[in-house]
């Protein structure tokens, strides 16, 4: 909100008689590489990114299960009950506050969305984290939710897809947020135990205690790109080494070429990327190529 919003609109509607209608403020987007101002359905409509740039924006968490899945179909799979508020932890507010703050913001229960379902055909689970509830932190809730999402992969014999997006540990659950991390580990192995595929999409940011478990132990690793994949932030690394980090350090593009992640992959082309590479991994034949008739030239040439 500014002095244009506060004073001008209201004085400019006052004076034409028009009545001061609420406008939403993210009617347009600005992108963060080039300063370019976007509609936010033209972005919405490019799967929030930006035309001209191509700069991949944070993708809420329905949305990207709605594009991922055949015809926008799948099965929600519902958020266990766990404890709210163990440590009864305070800051500045208070957690249950600000859990009831992001649950009115996202519409969502906790950090993680799962879902079943089929992309091109190969039925698999996608677990997505929402950056938009508190950072897309890990605690109890989003721990639980992953290793449910687990074990339902497991009892439908598919293959798991993990959307990591999140700054780590949520500091509000202290080391309960921290058994997060073995426990999905954990969940992980029993996957690739059962002899399913585990493929990792690296989205922007992925970091901190995420980034220490189950989002880098993918049997493949793909990532969009220009995301942020790292432990520790740059800054902080740089102010412990005492010195000065490479430039694009800690993104897809140098992730890859130093064998951290396999693909970088455009978020428009990342449905058909993990259908193909599912069918490979679960021995499944590719889809048969389309059937063309012949023509007269055609078949006199094959005379």
């Amino acid at each position: 909100m500014n002095w244009i919003t506060n004073y001008v609109r209201p004085k400019i509607n006052s004076m034409l008689g028009r009545p001061d209608r609420d406008v939403p403020e993210n009617l347009w987007i600005k992108c963060p590489e080039t300063g370019e101002m976007v509609f936010h359905r033209d972005l919405e409509e490019n799967k929030w990114v930006i035309p001209a740039s191509g700069y991949h924006m944070k993708m809420p968490a329905k949305a990207r299960l709605k594009d991922l899945f055949d015809d926008g179909v799948f099965e929600s799979l519902q958020q266990p009950k766990v404890a709210q508020d163990p440590l009864k932890f305070r800051d500045s507010k208070k957690y249950v506050d600000r859990l009831k703050d992001s649950r009115i913001k996202t519409d969502l229960e906790d950090t993680i969305l799962a879902g079943v379902g089929k992309v091109r055909g190969v039925k698999l689970v996608a677990v997505v984290h929402e950056f938009s509830f508190m950072g897309g932190s890990l605690g109890i809730a989003a721990g639980e939710a992953i290793i449910k999402a687990f074990e339902r992969a497991i009892a439908e014999k598919c293959p798991l897809v993990m959307f990591p997006a999140s700054g780590g540990a949520r500091m509000q659950e202290g080391i309960l947020s921290l058994m997060q991390l073995p426990r999905t580990t954990v969940a992980v192995e029993m996957l690739k135990e059962a002899g399913l595929p585990y493929i990792v999409v690296l989205t922007n940011p992925t970091t901190g205690g995420v980034t220490a478990s189950y989002a880098m132990l993918g049997d493949i690793h793909l990532a969009e790109p220009g995301a942020e994949i790292c432990f520790a932030g740059k800054r902080v690394i740089e102010q412990t080494i005492r010195e000065k980090l490479p430039e694009g350090f800690q993104t897809s593009e140098y992730l890859l070429e130093h064998g951290m992640v396999d693909m970088v992959v455009k978020r428009h082309d990342i449905p058909a990327t993990l259908a193909r590479l599912l069918k490979i991994l679960m021995k499944k034949p590719a889809a048969s190529a389309p059937v063309v008739e012949k023509t007269a030239a055609v078949a006199i040439a094959a005379q």
